[in-house]
This record gives structure tokens, sequence and C-alpha cells, in this order.
């Protein structure tokens, strides 16, 4: 699966436990009619293909859905879910263009006379 969007946060690396475990977090906003902002996790060794990238860059990500089941101490089941990035390139066939609303791009379009007043 893949989600396009555009670099808005890019976390740093960190380090989890004694046993190396790695996690870079980052999140993109994403071109749709109502854009939603995704946190995308890289753990491990693919933490190291988000180096080249910075806040504002157009992306693809390729991403894995994640969930679990947690058992908490009081015996209730939980669920988490993740996204997990594999795969990221620079998006460069993304062109963005101004909003237009189609009552006032007609309204400033009239020629009045020379009157730029949109009523």
């Amino acid at each position: 699966m893949e989600v396009k969007g555009k670099i808005i946060v890019l976390n740093d690396t960190k380090e989890y436990g004694s046993n190396g475990f790695k996690k870079r977090e980052l999140v993109i906003e994403t071109f749709e009619d109502y854009p939603q902002k995704l946190q995308i996790e890289f753990v491990q060794d693919k933490c190291d293909v988000l180096n080249s990238y910075q806040n504002g860059d157009n992306v693809i990500i390729g991403v894995n859905l994640r969930g679990r089941e947690w058992e908490n101490p009081e015996g209730k089941i939980m669920y988490f879910n993740s996204i997990q990035g594999w795969k990221i390139s620079k998006d460069d066939s993304i062109v963005l263009t101004p909003p237009t609303h189609p009552v006032l791009d007609a309204n400033l379009s009239n020629d009045d006379g020379g009157n730029d007043l949109p009523f």
C-alpha cells in the first residue's frame, strides 16, 4: 500500500531499551479534499532511508498496516494500530494549485466597467 503527501514533521531516530531497537517517525499531510495528517514509523535499518528527506518534501511512502493485541494488568484486552513505512521516494509529479471558489471566481472575472468590487 502507498500513501502520498508532504512531510510536515520529521523526527530524529530514537533507540529503546538495551537490545538496540530503533524507531524514527514522520508525519505527512495527504493531498485529499480533506487532508489527513498521518504519523508513519520506520524501524531498525529502515530509519536510515529518511536521512535524505526534510520537511516540505512531497513523498510517496510504501507502508504496512500493523496491529497488535495487549492485555493490561487488570486483564482488559486492548488493540493498537500503527502505520509502518518500509520505502520512501520523492514525488516530483505533485503540482499544487491554489483552491478555487466558483462563485468568487465568477464574480471577480466579470467586466463591470472597471469596478473591481465583487458585487
